[in-house]
């Protein structure tokens, strides 16, 4: 065959082409399952810094922290609900909720399913950690909110972006930024309110925390993004009831608190909640024997 002709140049090509194209689907596939594993671990990573775990004191990544294992020790449940707050039967929350299109029929008013990730601390204590995501100056913003189990007081909190302008937008994800959730509440004279991102600074208000200078369009999606989804978490928030705290301890149940001995033989329950104190009273034990 004429190497100079056309019809060389045309076939050398397409099998060129081919060979190559052979090459980068076979790679695709067999790092595929690195690649999910990559990504797995990222969402936990982000999952676990909202509820300040993996942290240094500063809210600065641990750099030593193992995330999996964080992950596995810590979210006891995790599950999917809708705008209602009912569990979505047979929804993965880890694995099957798109934050991005949850998002879309969020904006569009469409049914939406809404992952939480129940986490125990280490001094015992639960926190739901809840998803956001928007958009924001120049792409894609998100991240995650960790709330007390009084369902109104954030525990922590930690924001990403893709494309943010560094030195300003991108502040959102340094922990000068995120660590200003951390005690803020979820309720504005006593009706339930999103976190406000307040430009020129939140003065001490309970649910506002200082915008970025110089950053006013990406403090201001975050700000839109936490309204919008929280406010999809509200029913699922209002509708639980706060747990009572027992011994330092949130239980469902202050008389399983005491029953259990765990306040100490002859020590008074510190419960609140109408009725709790009269339920926790118990009566020292005689650990003698008798004669």
């Amino acid at each position: 065959m004429n190497t100079n002709s056309n019809t060389y140049t045309v076939i050398y090509t397409t099998i060129l082409v081919v060979i190559v194209a052979a090459i980068l689907a076979f790679a695709a596939s067999a790092l595929k399952d690195k690649q999910q594993a990559n990504m797995d671990l990222a969402k936990m990573k982000t999952i676990m810094l909202a509820a300040n775990m993996g942290q240094t004191p500063d809210g600065n990544v641990d750099k030593g922290a193992d995330f999996m294992k964080l992950y596995n020790d810590h979210i006891t449940n995790t599950f999917a609900i809708d705008a209602e707050g009912n569990v979505l039967e047979g929804v993965d929350a880890f694995k099957d909720i798109d934050l991005k299109t949850q998002y879309t029929n969020l904006k569009k008013g469409l049914d939406v399913k809404l992952p939480v990730y129940e986490c125990t601390m280490d001094d015992g204590r639960k926190v739901n950690i809840l998803a956001m995501y928007g958009a924001g100056l120049w792409g894609a913003i998100w991240g995650y909110v960790a709330v007390e189990d009084d369902n109104e007081t954030v525990a922590g909190a930690i924001f990403d972006h893709a494309s943010e302008t560094p030195g300003l937008g991108a502040k959102i994800a340094e922990p000068a930024f995120y660590t200003q959730f951390r005690g803020k509440k979820l309720s504005d004279a006593g009706q339930f309110s999103s976190v406000k991102v307040v430009k020129g600074g939140a003065n001490g208000s309970e649910n506002g925390v200082d915008a970025i200078s110089g950053a006013t369009m990406t403090s201001k999606a975050v700000s839109t993004s936490l309204e919008q989804w929280l406010g999809a978490y509200k029913a699922f928030l209002t509708s639980r009831p706060a747990a009572k705290e027992c011994c330092g301890k949130s239980e469902e149940c202050c008389g399983e608190c005491c029953a259990e001995g765990e306040c100490g033989s002859g020590e008074e329950c510190c419960c609140s909640g109408e009725g709790c104190e009269a339920e926790c009273e118990v009566e020292p034990v005689n650990t003698e024997k008798d004669e």
